[in-house]
């Protein structure tokens, strides 16, 4: 079965790593030389002199033989597997897929390709590869900006299963209609990031300025002053989280200046349509897109626009975005409907809770932050989980007791102690199957059980996480875990 028809949630071990090995196969046959599960050079997607010399640098640096092992193989996975590069009118087009679905996501798209931005500015093909993406994203956000998924060709319909039925305007060129505010907030963050790497201008053209407008037009639309606004989504599903509420409106919210979501990170249905993570990343991304369109466009009416918004869902997030836990502690909560109510749990997905410091929408040692992130990992959290293996946190994507690689990394992203880093590098290390990748989700007591055996957004953070390591704290990446 192709995995175009397969969902999300349900690529489960036995499948193939990025069309490499098999999960069923014997553990580290070939211990203990562990054989690199990378595709031979000619069958590489597109190949980057900088980060083969990063995988060699930081690899000399790693202590533990499976931790290096599994670097080597993840870190370059986005490259090496899903990336297809084209050029459109003359000028660079990348298309990059999530890994075992064959479509391109905002968000994963953005965030696979981040672990390489230190490296772009000396690397030409990397450079291309970004302009690329760029490109690609700003035409896929004017095709639909409520789309969170795209085909490769614009005029193609989605060949998704799930979403062959889905009731809403499914446009040509879009996979999946999921409106998720994150979607919006990466191809911003992506564009900022590139420009303070590189001050190169060449990507931010007209096109990628009327994209721009799109987005805030579409947050602003979705702040629901003057009614529902445009978008509504009903899904044929035996599950409620692939479906919107009230024939596809989703639950009532009480306009307040923040920005309605209908779906999370996790592509998983809103419980109340404010989504208090996505929201702060929004307000932080808003002021990145206003950097790039005053210094790279001199673009000052943009600029201006993302700006203003940004300090509306400030203020409105500084108004409503907080509860309070039973044992009176004030955090952040994870959604809230503008009425009064607030739902007080965290997700993996990034954005979340946890990941607010990684995003850099707090300092990492913001009070409120901190007491939110040790609620998300604690009991308080119903979907914290605590196994025989590992602990962390899902959430209601894959069921629960599964636990997602990506809460223990952005955990160890986000400035945690000597210890903590140590303890989730562990469990990173030892709930991969022996496969040599990080997965979508794994069972809190049997990590052989688990989704997504190529699932590129999670082999690039890891790789993020390790780099990171290696320059900010070599002693422990070099020490035994």
């Amino acid at each position: 079965m192709s995995a175009s028809t397969m969902d999300r949630r349900t690529v489960m071990a036995g499948g193939v790593a990025g069309g490499l090995a098999l999960v069923g196969t014997p553990a580290f046959a070939a211990r203990p030389s562990l054989p690199s599960k990378r595709p031979a050079l000619a069958d590489r997607n597109f190949t980057s002199r900088s980060v083969e010399r990063e995988i060699a640098r930081v690899s000399a640096r790693i202590g533990d033989p499976k931790l290096r092992w599994m670097f080597g193989n993840c870190y370059p996975n986005t490259l090496d597997t899903t990336v297809r590069m084209s050029t459109i009118g003359g000028a660079p087009d990348a298309f990059v897929i999530t890994g075992d679905i064959p479509c391109l996501w905002l968000r994963d798209s953005s965030a696979q390709v981040r672990p390489y931005l230190h490296l772009v500015r000396d690397d030409p093909a990397l450079r291309t590869l970004f302009r690329g993406l760029i490109a690609r994203q700003s035409r896929s956000i004017l095709i639909d900006p409520y789309a969170n998924a795209f085909m490769e060709s614009p005029t193609a319909k989605t060949d998704l299963s799930w979403a062959l039925k889905d009731q809403t305007e499914m446009k040509p060129g879009v996979a999946e209609r999921k409106w998720e505010i994150d979607s919006l907030c990466y191809p911003m963050r992506l564009a900022y990031g590139y420009w303070q790497a590189t001050r190169d201008a060449t990507p931010f053209d007209a096109t990628w300025a009327e994209a721009a407008r799109a987005s805030i037009r579409t947050y602003r639309e979705q702040q629901r002053k003057d009614g529902r606004g445009p978008y509504s989504f009903l899904r044929s599903s035996n599950r409620n989280t692939e479906t919107m509420a009230l024939e596809g409106w989703g639950n009532p919210a009480k306009p307040n200046g923040l920005i309605q979501c209908g779906f999370r990170p996790s592509d998983d249905s809103c419980v109340y349509p404010y989504l208090i993570p996505s929201n702060l990343f929004a307000v932080t991304t808003l002021r990145e897109l206003a950097v790039v369109a005053s210094e790279a466009r001199h673009d000052t009416a943009l600029a201006a626009d993302a700006t203003a918004l940004a300090n509306e869902v400030e203020a409105a997030l500084v108004a409503h975005g907080r509860m309070r836990l039973r044992d009176g502690r004030e955090v952040w909560a994870y959604e809230v409907d503008g009425f009064g109510n607030a739902i007080f749990m965290d997700d993996a997905n990034v954005p979340s809770l946890s990941a607010l410091a990684y995003m850099g929408c707090v300092p990492a040692t913001d009070p409120l932050w901190r007491r939110t992130a040790q609620a998300a990992w604690s009991d308080a959290n119903p979907y914290f989980f605590k196994g025989s293996k590992a602990e962390g946190i899902g959430g209601p994507h894959v069921g629960l007791g599964q636990i997602w690689p990506m809460s223990l990394i952005v955990r160890a992203l986000a400035g945690a102690d000597d210890a903590t880093v140590r303890a989730c590098l562990r469990m990173l290390r030892d709930t991969d199957a022996d496969t040599g990748f990080i997965h979508e989700a794994f069972d809190k007591d049997d990590p052989a059980k688990f989704t997504r055996s190529w699932f590129a957004w999670a082999n690039g953070l890891f790789g993020e996480l390790i780099v990171q390591l290696a320059n900010t704290r070599p002693a422990l990446l070099a020490s035994a875990l």
